[in-house]
């Protein structure tokens, strides 16, 4: 674990540990345009470019949402979007960044912004599938207003981890718990996605607040269309380059102390809910999450 911080130095120690935890990982492009990485899947018209492709808005109304995918299908490696939230009265709309493969059996890593009423905060929802089953939600507040500027979401997937960050900060690590008979992805490549679109049956309030479609079109904007992974075709089951990139060496395979450190800060003050506390849901913790408490 981290250094422990007393309340008046708490402001140098967080500047210290995010300084550790952004140089562990390798220095990233953030202007990369969105036609080198993706393509539109569906309503081309409700997505607009801005500075020569370089920056995007998805636009979501009472008749369509819309999204964009990979072009590749990658097999590990680490997956980036700078993103700026549906300001205002987002009840009801679901913005969400995510990786899956294209089979029934299919794997997912998942981050899911739901939407709020005015002055509510928004929240963040992780969620991983493997072998088509997910049921492995976290959600947390952010500590920031994610509509006013936008913020980095990535995650970093290889053979020994998926770490979940926001604005390189750990928010959530799903183990590889393959000994303890817990699936793991790692041999179904998957495309990267992202979308707009409505949730009002379940997103806000469990689906007690509509969406006011008088507020619409709803907006969320994008730049920074960063992927470093090995890519792969949908049927490959292993990367050629595998233990040779980066996301492969050892100081990957787990957390550093400052990104433990910042994890638990993230935990302790922010995280609303987790499944592996939900006795309701699951009387007997899933297996994976005795490493979920260890950390």
């Amino acid at each position: 674990m981290g250094p422990s911080c007393s309340s008046w130095i708490l402001c140098l120690c967080f500047l210290s540990l995010i300084s550790a935890t952004l140089s562990a990982l390798p220095n990233k492009p953030v202007d990369v345009p969105f036609a080198r990485n993706y393509a539109p899947t569906w309503a081309f018209d409700h997505i607009k470019y801005f500075n020569g492709g370089s920056e995007i808005n998805l636009m979501l109304d009472k008749y369509t949402g819309t999204g964009f995918q990979s072009k590749g299908s990658y097999l590990f490696g680490h997956f980036s979007m700078h993103i700026k939230m549906v300001p205002g009265d987002s009840a009801g709309t679901v913005t969400a960044f995510y990786l899956s493969s294209q089979n029934n059996e299919h794997d997912e890593i998942d981050f899911e912004f739901l939407g709020n009423r005015t002055g509510q905060p928004y929240i963040l929802q992780t969620n991983v599938y493997t072998g088509g089953k997910g049921d492995k939600e976290h959600r947390i507040y952010l500590w920031f207003d994610p509509t006013k500027e936008y913020h980095t979401y990535s995650v970093l997937w290889n053979m020994y981890q998926i770490v979940f960050f926001v604005d390189d900060v750990p928010i959530r690590v799903f183990k590889n718990s393959k000994d303890l008979g817990v699936r793991f992805p790692f041999n179904q490549p998957m495309k990267v996605y992202s979308s707009l679109w409505n949730a009002d049956d379940w997103a806000t309030r469990g689906g007690l607040e509509k969406t006011d479609w008088s507020k619409a079109p709803f907006t969320a904007s994008y730049k920074g269309f960063h992927i470093d992974g090995c890519e792969a075709s949908v049927n490959a089951k292993f990367c050629s380059t595998q233990g040779k990139r980066w996301w492969d060496q050892k100081q990957f395979q787990d957390l550093t102390p400052a990104e433990y450190s910042r994890l638990q800060w993230v935990r302790q003050r922010y995280t609303i809910y987790n499944y592996c506390t939900d006795r309701a849901r699951y009387p007997t913790a899933p297996p994976e999450c005795k490493r979920d408490h260890d950390i």
